[in-house]
């Protein structure tokens, strides 16, 4: 192994930047060349075809067979024009990644030579085999039948030679196998209760969309060091190994001049992105060594989505050129930042209006004021289940660390909003307004600045801070699919628009105007929500006692958390909603649980393999070379001479032989222990079980193992190390 370490290196010096040239120096020119968006449509698509889908897109609604024929005849030639051979319905199944099988769009003739065929039935819905993909249980393994269906709403694309349909993927009795198909259920729920809360304040709005922006982190690595450390190539994170002297204490990586190379590739990514449609527009140096960002545009949540689970399969492969490893591990080094992937979330109507946005006047400062409460109200209701939404065992290494937001989920308006909601509460008296209290809170209302962004600090302590016209949940993990959360947060929205629609009206039937009872309702949802408000330092010990008395949910156990799904409340919001049967959140709770316990019973095997048959050889082999030093010395020197020079010698030897035996000892309990929890059937006492006591192992292990790092002659010591993994390029 330290050949092979050595070799990495010196393979690693040699490296030269791979340089690709764009289509076209302007982006402009190639931005979703390879996206059949509706631009291309009206050239490929009869008229009544193109305004069929362009329909389909706005409405959200299905397309008949007849209508699928006409699409597919024109969405075949295009394709085939752009070189594509085959086709697939691309999906996002429960194991985080995509999921693709690919088909040919040949056929067999009537006088037996091929065809090209691509029908409307193909294009609309196909029967891949969901036998091995994660179902918590909704489905029996002989029961293999899935079905993807597409999702009209996300443009096809063409990745190689292979025409990519979105589609959603259920079971054969039609429960969501997916994350896209609640999370359509999700915006379609959100968008019917935000339209009926505008109707207060604008008749004209039709539409309401959630949007989304998403800022990707991620660590590069050479691909010649990724090979020598099994624990990364395994585990996707390392599971030893001692801080580098110098890591990021002077902050020099951040924002600072990208790497040649790095720079190559991240020029390379983005051009396959900008021919996909994905709007990349930010990329900079993050604060750890060889930790870099990048981030879209704002979309539509679903687009946002699929670009980002895209995205992310292209920055792989586009690495894998420039000889590099992507890791989007939530904490793949220890005692350095980890990646998160930070959700800008916001709302907008059919009428260009972001409702997290103040406007010009009184009335559209109160419909701002009306979402923005709440919003705050559905994050301190559903506050467990939110946080149950990013929680997941790669992710519960970077929260609560000081470069994440701890896993209490508060919210951050800054001085100048929290000033304003204070004026309410203290203006609207509990009975019927006066004429002249209504005029002087609305013309306090109509102060609000129409941009925030200045106005508002950047709190980058808080889980979910509001930002000027967005709110920006920083909780969520690098590795995630976003829609876990946005499933969860647009739902809660959903729910609690509702609740306030109908308490509003309950208020109208008892005579008060509809500005009146909008007042009264925000009042007291202010006055509720205030445990939820923290302006403060989110990473101090002090927020966590305090944010403890307030009552909000700290629960440092992944299962446990996860198990909030299933709690009353968040029942009410989920399945009350419409957006799971019951069936299908019990299916994906037991999904996270087997996820939570697979990726600590792979972590603990490869640390165990590491540590008995690379670690302990290697230490040894060293202890051995030390005790024959003692041996020479003994028969050069006089006693007292030899007991002078070899004291130090035969320190390190007990040193090291303690912590082997120390090493030893622990992976065999760790094993033991990883025994009796595979024998319990019940995936949640099963997953509490690595929790307690598998997982503890691996730092306890890990701390004998970094220590005799220091030790070792750096010669042949097997992996290569944090300075190594961190400081090449």
């Amino acid at each position: 192994m330290a050949e092979l370490r050595f070799s990495a290196l010196r393979e690693l010096f040699n490296r030269e930047p791979v340089i690709n040239e764009p289509p076209s120096k302007n982006i402009s020119k190639y931005f979703g060349m390879n996206v059949f968006d509706l631009h291309k449509m009206e050239h490929y698509l009869s008229k009544e075809a193109y305004n069929v889908v362009k329909h389909a897109i706005e409405e959200g609604k299905s397309l008949t067979r007849d209508e699928a024929n006409q699409v597919a005849i024109g969405l075949k030639a295009w394709a085939l024009e752009k070189g594509a051979t085959h086709f697939t319905h691309w999906f996002h199944p429960l194991t985080d990644g995509t999921a693709e099988k690919h088909d040919g769009f040949i056929e067999i003739g009537d006088k037996g030579h091929l065809v090209e065929n691509f029908s409307g039935e193909v294009l609309v819905q196909s029967e891949p085999d969901a036998s091995s993909f994660p179902s918590g249980g909704i489905r029996n393994t002989f029961e293999a039948r899935g079905y993807t269906a597409w999702d009209v709403s996300s443009p096809v694309f063409i990745v190689g030679t292979t025409l990519c349909i979105p589609t959603i993927f259920v079971s054969y009795t039609g429960e969501a196998l997916d994350y896209k198909a609640p999370l359509l259920k999700a915006l379609s729920a959100l968008d019917r209760a935000a339209v009926e809360v505008c109707q207060y304040f604008d008749k004209d709005v039709k539409k309401v969309y959630s949007t989304l922006g998403i800022e990707q982190e991620y660590f590069l690595i050479d691909e010649a060091l990724y090979y020598a450390r099994p624990d990364i190539m395994l585990a996707d994170r390392t599971l030893m190994g001692h801080q580098s002297s110098k890591d990021q204490q002077l902050a020099d990586h951040y924002f600072g001049s990208i790497p040649e190379r790095v720079m190559c590739f991240i020029k390379d990514f983005e051009t396959e992105a900008y021919k996909l449609g994905i709007p990349v527009k930010t990329r900079h140096n993050e604060v750890a060594p060889n930790q870099f960002e990048c981030a879209p545009i704002y979309e539509e949540v679903n687009l946002a989505v699929d670009h980002n689970q895209l995205l992310m399969d292209i920055m792989k492969r586009i690495a894998r050129k420039h000889k590099f490893r992507v890791l989007f591990h939530e904490k793949p080094f220890a005692g350095i930042n980890g990646s998160g992937k930070h959700n800008n979330w916001s709302l907008a109507t059919n009428t260009g209006v972001n409702l997290l946005s103040p406007g010009r006047n009184p009335k559209s400062n109160l419909q701002f004021l009306t979402f923005l409460v709440n919003v705050i109200k559905a994050v301190n209701d559903s506050n467990e289940l939110i946080r149950a939404s990013v929680m997941n065992e790669s992710n519960s290494y970077r929260l609560g660390g000081h470069e994440a937001p701890p896993a209490i989920i508060s919210v951050f308006l800054g001085d100048y909003l929290t000033n304003m909601l204070e004026e309410i509460v203290s203006k609207v008296p509990e009975k019927k307004m006066t004429p002249a209290q209504k005029t002087e809170l609305k013309l306090g209302i109509g102060k609000i600045p129409e941009i925030l962004l200045d106005n508002t600090d950047r709190n980058r302590t808080s889980p979910f801070a509001f930002t000027g016209n967005r709110f920006e949940f920083r909780a969520v993990g690098s590795s995630a699919n976003c829609s876990a959360s946005m499933i969860v947060l647009n739902t809660a929205l959903a729910y609690q628009l509702t609740k306030f629609r109908n308490e509003v009206e309950q208020i109208i039937k008892k005579g008060r105007n509809k500005d009146e009872a909008i007042f009264q309702v925000l009042k007291k949802y202010i006055i509720n929500c205030q445990g939820v408000l923290f302006e403060g330092d989110n990473y101090s010990k002090e927020w966590h006692k305090e944010a403890a008395k307030r009552g909000l949910c700290n629960i440092a156990s992944v299962p446990e958390s996860i198990k909030c799904y299933l709690s009353e409340d968040s029942k009410k919001v989920l399945i009350g909603s419409g957006i799971f049967t019951g069936k299908e959140l019990e299916g994906r709770v037991e999904v996270e649980y087997e996820k939570f316990t697979k990726k600590v019973q792979i972590e603990a095997r490869v640390l165990g393999d590491l540590a008995i048959n690379h670690i302990v050889p290697t230490c040894i082999r060293y202890m051995t070379s030390l005790i024959e030093n003692v041996k020479g010395l003994k028969e050069v020197f006089n006693e007292s001479e030899y007991e002078n020079l070899a004291g130090s010698h035969k320190e390190m030897i007990v040193t090291i032989s303690e912590r082997i035996n120390m090493i030893k000892t622990l992976v065999g309990k760790m094993i033991d222990e990883r025994r009796k929890a595979n024998v319990i059937e019940d995936s949640f006492s099963k997953a509490i079980a690595y929790e307690k006591n598998v997982k503890p192992y691996l730092d306890q292990i890990r701390v004998h193992i970094d220590k005799l790092e220091l030790i070792v002659d750096n010669e042949i010591w097997p992996l290569p190390k944090y300075r190594e993994l961190l400081f090449t390029r």
